[in-house]
């Protein structure tokens, strides 16, 4: 493709004398373009901008005019070919004028009368390759431009007297001082550092760079200090900038803001440290602070005191009541506890319920013991949370140094032990610890580690406890109860190894056991000719929110045989109010297979009517609590009757739980609750007397 040259010459014989000089220089690729005026060469660079062939370059003529009309007319063809290469041709008595023209733009000027191929050759050449080479530094220097102003880094430069030479526009932003301000300063002025913690000033990087010809780092800990007074937290970089042979000449420093970056490493620190919901110390800090207690009171001879304090009954509350009112009874416990003791001691949150203090320097057990009764008397004022009225208790285990532990593990674990000792005597109360207690820690450690082998070794057993119908004394189903024969041949009822069964997961695999048993059991009975019946099994909402109980179920039934109506799950009001959308999407599903559904223990939580209401519930089952007085109190009789006719107006059986005297008996019937399970209508049973019961030959009133 031809390159188009643009000649712009009034004088026709010296516009020849370039078109001959260009044809015997022998470039068959340049093409001459000839225009006899600048008003038709500023024309001809307005329609290359439209689209046409592209100039390679321009040899002007800027005479006969005087200087100032020279110039002029230069500056117009300057402006209106922005890259292009311009060449003057003067003749000698306008050299001046062609100079002038230099300093404003044109690459280059040639005397007219010195025009040949060789010199018009050399002079295009070198215009262009000046041109090109001015274009290239030109958008190198600008690509730099861009970059510096575009990565996230604040960029600043000097020379080797410390001088500012540039500054990027984060650096701008940063230090407060524009770009056309900085440069030329004192770096000391524009880059202001100290230390954060002295307030002095901080050695600077840059001159340390050059001094020591070597990439440095800053300060930790430093600050920018802003033109406005502002602060910004930074970490850098600072190197030297060398010349090609390898004198510094400067330096350039990259630095970044890690305000945010620092904020967020202390916030990690401190959450690493504190318990979340409490903002209490955790157990890795309260570690940290017992050593270096111990520590102390080593060199110091004096006293220490742990106390392990449990929430009595929390998990009852936090299941009845719901996570959030849980929650809240935690962080005012913690409120409580750290209005009981210095501020030199720790208190901490263990996870759940269990806290953990720490007393420095006790004079003796009888001042730990007076913080714990403090605390005890604390724990027991009446908590309101979300409209509720909780009352609560606390179990504390005391072991003291150096008596009861020499280490951070003993006392820690001798307090634990005594704390559940604390619990076994009542709850509400504080023990310290004794030697014994290690025994009865090692005993229930040891039921939890013989509990995972239970299944294996076939020690669960179920009994039966009949459920009876009041106004006929029929038998109207079962429950099935779990109870585990350990190895030693001892009985071990569920309030004892339950809490350890949920709190290590093998609920689940043991509950599905019981389901299958319980099936296959009366799927058994069915088959010896009793009478057909419903099976209740106990699920625990540890099972309930595990992956695949729908189907678990299914696949039991499917497995047994049983029809699904005859089994009903019983479940606790814990679960109503924990995830009531995943709650009601697995109701609904063992509602959809058939299976029946019973609120048990109800009346010891906190559901509501509408709450009853949202879930497919065919049975409420009075909590044996209520049943166990109303004889004698008033109120537990009045809440038994308003059950029992609620039951009637939503369409749920009602089953009145722990009837174990015949005036329970005859005060149910008389207000007609349906069905009543209990000690009085006979107690759980192995699998032979229930079979006995069901019999239809020995079918008979227990009324």
């Amino acid at each position: 493709m031809p390159n188009t040259l643009l000649l712009i010459q009034h004088d026709v014989s010296a516009a020849k004398e370039v078109q001959q000089a260009i044809l015997d220089s022998g470039d068959a690729s340049i093409r001459v373009e000839w225009v006899r005026s600048a008003s038709k060469g500023l024309a001809r660079l307005k329609s290359d901008g439209d689209g046409s062939e592209r100039l390679r370059a321009i040899f002007l003529d800027l005479s006969p005019q005087d200087d100032q009309g020279a110039i002029d007319t230069f500056d117009r063809v300057f402006a209106a070919a922005p890259g292009v290469p311009i060449l003057i041709l003067s003749a000698l008595q306008d050299e001046g004028v062609a100079k002038l023209a230099v300093q404003h733009g044109a690459q280059d000027y040639i005397l007219k009368d010195r025009i040949d191929s060789y010199a018009v050759t050399k002079a295009l050449r070198n215009m262009v390759e000046r041109a090109a080479n001015s274009e290239a530094l030109f958008e190198a220097k600008e690509r730099a431009q861009v970059t510096l102003d575009s990565i996230g880094d604040a960029v600043i430069s000097t020379d080797a007297e410390g001088r500012v030479t540039y500054v990027n526009a984060i650096a701008e932003s940063l230090t407060g001082w524009t770009r056309l301000a900085a440069v030329g300063s004192p770096l000391a002025d524009v880059f202001r550092i100290v230390n954060v913690d002295s307030r002095e000033v901080a050695d600077d990087p840059l001159a340390l760079a050059i001094s020591e010809n070597r990439p440095v780092n800053l300060t930790p800990n430093s600050v920018l200090l802003h033109r406005d007074g502002g602060e910004t937290h930074i970490e850098d970089s600072a190197a030297p900038i060398h010349d090609r042979r390898g004198k510094v000449t400067g330096a350039v420093i990259v630095f970044r803001d890690v305000t945010a970056a620092r904020a967020l490493s202390l916030k990690m620190s401190h959450l690493a440290q504190h318990d979340s919901l409490t903002n209490l110390p955790n157990r890795l800090l309260l570690n940290d602070r017992l050593g270096q207690a111990i520590a102390m009171a080593l060199r110091h001879g004096t006293q220490l005191a742990v106390l392990y304090i449990d929430i009595d009954r929390f998990k009852h509350v936090n299941d009845s009541a719901g996570h959030t009112v849980g929650d809240g009874l935690l962080q005012m416990t913690a409120n409580r506890l750290l209005e009981c003791v210095r501020s030199s001691d720790t208190v901490s949150r263990q996870g759940g319920d269990e806290f953990v203090v720490l007393l420095c320097d006790v004079a003796n057990a009888k001042y730990a013991a007076g913080v714990a009764e403090k605390m005890l008397v604390a724990l027991r004022r009446p908590y309101r949370i979300d409209g509720l009225e909780l009352h609560v208790s606390a179990s504390i285990g005391i072991a003291t140094f150096p008596a009861d532990g020499k280490t951070q593990e003993v006392l820690f674990r001798n307090a634990d032990a005594a704390m559940y000792r604390a619990k076994d005597c009542g709850r509400n109360n504080l023990q310290f610890f004794k030697t014994e207690m290690n025994r009865y820690a090692v005993d229930r450690h040891s039921l939890e580690s013989d509990l995972h082998l239970a299944l294996e070794r076939q020690e669960f057993v179920l009994h039966y406890q009949p459920k009876v119908e009041l106004q006929t004394g029929a038998i109207t189903g079962v429950e099935a109860l779990l109870r585990w024969r350990h190895a030693k041949h001892r009985l071990i009822l569920p309030s004892r190894f339950i809490p350890i069964a949920e709190n290590s997961g093998l609920i689940v695999p043991i509950g599905r056991w019981v389901l299958e048993q319980a099936c296959r059991q009366a799927k058994a009975w069915e088959a010896a000719g009793s009478a057909r019946t419903g099976m209740a099994v106990n699920v625990s909402a540890v099972e309930l929110r595990a992956k695949g109980f729908v189907d678990g179920v299914r696949r039991v039934l499917s497995e047994t045989g049983l029809a699904a109506h005859r089994l009903e799950l019983e479940i606790t009001e814990t679960f109503l109010m924990q995830d009531p959308g995943r709650t009601g999407a697995v109701l609904d599903e063992l509602k959809t297979m058939g299976v029946r559904l019973a609120l048990d223990d109800f009346g010891t939580g906190y559901s509501s009517l509408s709450f009853l209401q949202r879930f497919p519930i065919d049975t409420l089952k009075i909590d044996h609590s209520f049943v166990r007085d109303l004889a004698t109190d008033s109120g537990d009789a009045s809440i038994v009757s308003a059950v029992v006719n609620m039951g009637k107006n939503l369409s749920m059986q009602v089953v009145a739980e722990g009837v174990e005297t015949l005036e329970q008996h005859i005060f149910l019937k008389r207000h007609q609750c349906p069905e009543a399970q209990g000690f009085y209508f006979g107690k759980p049973m192995a699998p032979r007397a229930v079979e006995r019961l069901l019999a239809p030959t020995l079918d008979s009133q227990l009324a």
